[in-house]
């Protein structure tokens, strides 16, 4: 990967930076929000036989951090094309 410029690659780097923080603050309100501070709010429903709030804590972060990667990874691609830098 090169860049035409140390211009371009800073805004590249700032907005991959961007997105990794984006995605980290999502995991986080998702593991930490839903799983251990909502959790009795959460629990008053159900989802797929389990209280919600259960749910988030074993099961819920871990999807939404598997899914944050394949968004990770289709996003990045995106900002390669933009920036000139991607992969053929």
């Amino acid at each position: 990967m090169s860049f035409e410029d140390k211009s371009k690659a800073d805004r590249y780097w700032q907005e991959n930076i961007k997105l990794v923080i984006t995605l980290l603050v999502i995991w986080a309100t998702v593991s930490f929000g839903c799983g251990i501070l909502l959790v009795d709010v959460l629990n008053e429903f159900t989802f797929m036989g389990f209280k919600l709030g259960f749910w988030f804590a074993q099961q819920g972060a871990i999807y939404t951090f598997v899914l944050l990667i394949f968004v990770y990874a289709a996003k990045t691609n995106k900002l390669d094309e933009k920036y000139g830098v991607h992969e053929d």
